[in-house]
């Protein structure tokens, strides 16, 4: 349906209208999501149509489960539900303040718990064959030195494409970042990634402009930008042989799964990764789990299927 089409029908309900036009100049919400909150109002008012229902008119709480069940039947996902139920709640709370409800018939109704995906992994040996970049250009000292700085020390893309020349303490083999926030956080970087840095220190001189303060550079000697990394990264992939799309966040996921798997030490991971809720990095804890039972299914006497 169309864009005229959408708000002829909101404008045809004084209720929406009415708590969209609270949204757009008391809370002066931007346009976009006041978009957002009539398109999802629509459809709860459209399934009251279908149901011959008034939207607005002895709402009751099950009437507001039986309509998340349905649009959930209807193949809704957990996360689109949410949003839904979220602005039903903010209309109904309008309408409270209005005194034209005694309560809230969407609050304490939810969305199915939303299934967060894993993040895609490198294993170990995978890893290693993407770093295996041989040649003496000075884009293959860059490009090594990328990969081995991201998996490293599990930096995201925007941070290393960040990075000044000063940021690395080769002494203490500590980096500074500028994370989330425009938070500070210092991280150590491993043997490999070091030499990995050296290595491209040394002949970084031959395409960076001389008042360029970037650690790392384009062919024309400017800063590298994060779509540039990107797309060295999958060239690369796609060099060593690598099965799948590799990207940069990949490496970061890596690094965290690997580091967990070796000192299960979540507070630790967490600091290293820049997080700021530790519940961001529980997602790590599913991906150690899963690979642990993989490895009881394949080793555990009692788990191994036998062989007809």
């Amino acid at each position: 349906m169309s864009a005229s089409g959408v708000s002829d029908r909101a404008s045809a309900d004084p209720t929406l209208q009415g708590f969209l036009d609270y949204l757009r100049f008391e809370r002066r919400l931007s346009p976009r999501t006041c978009e957002a909150y009539r398109r999802d109002l629509l459809d709860y008012i459209d399934w009251c149509d279908q149901a011959s229902l008034d939207p607005w008119q002895q709402v009751d709480q099950q009437r507001i489960r039986h309509y998340a069940a349905a649009r959930h039947r209807d193949g809704l996902g957990a996360k689109s539900l949410q949003r839904h139920l979220s602005s039903l709640r903010g209309l109904f709370r309008h309408l409270l303040r209005e005194g034209r409800l005694n309560s809230n018939p969407a609050e304490g109704v939810r969305a199915p718990k939303v299934q967060r995906k894993l993040p895609a992994t490198l294993d170990v040996d995978q890893v290693g064959q993407l770093m295996n970049v041989t040649g003496d250009d000075p884009l293959d000292y860059r490009d090594r030195a990328i990969m081995e700085l991201f998996y490293s020390s599990g930096l995201r893309l925007s941070e290393l494409a960040a990075l000044d020349v000063d940021a690395l303490d080769n002494k203490d083999g500590l980096l500074d970042v500028l994370g989330k926030g425009s938070k500070m956080r210092r991280v150590p970087v491993g043997r490999l990634a070091r030499e990995a840095v050296a290595a491209w220190l040394q002949v970084r001189g031959q395409l960076a402009k001389s008042d360029e303060a970037a650690l790392f550079v384009s062919r024309r000697g400017g800063r590298l930008s994060p779509r540039s990394i990107e797309q060295r990264i999958k060239q690369r992939a796609m060099q060593q042989g690598m099965p799948r799309h590799v990207h940069p966040h990949m490496l970061r996921h890596s690094f965290a799964s690997h580091m967990l798997e070796s000192s299960a030490d979540l507070r630790a991971v967490q600091e290293l990764l820049g997080h700021a809720d530790i519940g961001t990095t529980q997602i790590y804890t599913h991906l150690d789990f899963q690979h642990l039972a993989q490895v009881y299914d394949q080793a555990h006497p009692r788990a191994r299927k036998k062989n007809n």
